[in-house]
């Protein structure tokens, strides 16, 4: 069987390895999103939607963390239908949050509640 230099590249490709990339850690970044007890008083769980999909779910105290490609990542915050009292699938999700990510680095933000919904703000690694 007879590989070419392209189909090669298309192969490790589908695995997420780049034969042009400088330095593998590079490659991603990753962002931590927690939700502390104190920063949003619902008991709902919350929904986190990158580029508009269902990405990932969080109960009080629990965090998450995403690997991503570099670039700018659209992020929206919802509180999910559950059987906690108040929580109902009618709540709208707040506007798009953008963060930008660079190669390399890792970023944690936090849920708050203000008068505008569920926002995102960035807070210390705490090992930096």
């Amino acid at each position: 069987m007879r590989w070419s230099v392209f189909s090669l590249f298309g192969l490790l490709s589908l695995f997420g390895a780049s034969p042009f990339a400088s330095a593998a850690g590079e490659n991603y970044a990753v962002l931590i999103i927690s939700r502390e007890r104190l920063e949003v008083s619902t008991s709902c769980e919350i929904g986190i939607y990158l580029q508009d999909q269902l990405s990932g779910r969080l109960f009080q105290e629990q965090s998450t963390s995403f690997n991503l490609p570099p670039g700018n990542v659209s992020v929206r915050l919802k509180s999910l239908p559950g059987q906690a009292p108040g929580c109902n699938a009618g709540m709208l999700a707040t506007p798009e949050q953008v963060i930008r990510l660079n190669g390399g680095e890792v970023r944690k933000f936090a849920i708050v509640g203000g008068p505008e919904g569920l926002r995102l703000r960035q807070v210390s690694l705490g090992y930096q």
